[in-house]
Order: structure tokens, then C-alpha cells, then sequence
């Protein structure tokens, strides 16, 4: 099976995003926490993050154009420059996917999903309670996409909390947490780690065959 360029503009709106939401591969599934300075909380499910940096430590998440029914996440991180991301596990899978509904501003996901507020002394945002692997970011900056209208939203970590036996040999173990992955826009997988290799340095290049 081929499309081309063409094929893909003649797909019907859920189909196109069905597809083009899964060539990249199983993505990280992640909710963003997020609080207006009216003390509505937010709670969306994002498949975007990425990793941007190390030092400083930035990750990016892609924003969707801003309507009156979406953009809430990018409006709270705008008003006081503090969000979270947490990892999701396959006991709330549901719970979180139905965060991506149109809600309203005045609707907080974290109660008619069911998942709990917690925060943390001297940081606004809040974190999810049932999720084990969460972090919490600083605004940094934003970067308008202007073919689409979407946003790269930047933060630094501010704050890291994970098991302690996640850390294996000096690297996070995804397996160790359960973290949940996701393909398209509805499709939920776990992941199992496969293999470990060392820094790869050309002076100990393995053989290939």
C-alpha cells in the first residue's frame, strides 16, 4: 500500500488524522497538568512530548490551535508559566484518553475523569496522583508553527519524581514503571524493553554481519 501526497488530501478528516497521528511509531502518552489563576484546573492527554535538551533540561510538547473549546493548556501555562507531565500506566488508560474531550474552561478533567490533584510546596501546577512518573516544567518559551497554526511549547524540569527502582544502572527503565505508549488517536500500547547497548563511541564499534 502507497499514498501519495494527493491520496492523503482526499481523506476524509478522522482517517487522515487516524493515519498521520501513527506513521512516527508508538509515541509517550502523557496527561499535562495545568491551573488558571482562577483556580481551574486542567488535565489534557498529549502523545507530543518530546525530549529538546539536556542542560539545561527542556522538553517540548506540541499545542493545537487555540478555539473557545481548546487551547486551555496553553492559556494556564501562559498565566502562571507552570505545568506538569505525567506519565500515564495502564490502570487509567481510560480515565486519561477521555481528557481529550471538548470540556469546558469551567470543567475540570481531573474530576470528571476521576483522577486526583496532588501538588507539591512552592510549585502551582498540579501533578496526577495515580501516575508514578511525573515532572514539573517551567515555561521557557513558545514558538509559533505558522504552516498549521500549532505551537512548540518549551519548558525546563523543575522538578522530577520517579521510583526508586525505575533507575537502573544509571538509566530509567520504562519497562521497571509501566509506562503506556500511543499510536494514533485512540490506540494504547505497553511497552517492553528489548535490549540494553552502550554509548556508542566509534573507537568500540561493534562487527555487523
Amino acid at each position: 500500500m502507497m499514498y501519495t501526497k494527493e491520496d492523503i488530501v482526499k481523506l476524509d478528516r478522522v482517517t487522515k488524522l487516524k493515519i498521520i497521528n501513527s506513521v512516527t511509531g508508538i509515541k509517550p502518552a502523557n496527561l499535562i497538568g495545568t491551573i488558571n489563576n482562577k483556580g481551574q484546573t486542567n488535565l489534557a492527554i498529549f502523545s507530543s512530548v518530546v525530549h529538546l535538551g539536556s542542560d539545561p533540561a527542556l522538553l517540548g510538547f506540541i499545542a493545537r490551535p487555540r478555539t473557545a473549546e481548546v487551547g486551555h493548556t496553553y492559556r494556564n501555562i501562559l498565566e502562571n508559566g507552570t505545568y506538569t507531565i505525567n506519565h500515564i500506566h495502564p490502570e487509567f488508560v481510560k480515565n486519561a484518553h477521555y481528557t481529550s474531550a471538548k470540556f469546558d474552561v469551567d470543567i475540570s478533567e481531573f474530576e470528571r475523569c476521576k483522577l486526583t490533584e496532588e501538588y507539591i510546596t512552592n510549585f502551582k501546577a498540579p501533578f496526577v496522583k495515580e501516575s508514578s512518573f511525573k515532572i514539573g516544567m517551567r515555561f521557557v518559551e513558545a514558538i509559533d508553527i505558522k504552516h498549521n497554526g500549532t505551537t512548540l511549547i518549551i519548558g525546563e524540569i523543575e522538578h522530577l519524581i520517579l521510583p526508586d527502582n525505575a533507575m537502573i544502572d544509571g538509566d530509567i527503565d520504562l519497562e521497571t514503571t509501566n509506562a503506556v505508549g500511543i499510536s494514533g488517536l485512540n490506540s494504547y500500547y505497553s511497552l517492553k524493553k528489548i535490549e540494553n547497548h552502550p554509548y556508542a563511541r566509534l573507537n568500540k564499534m561493534p562487527e555487523f554481519e
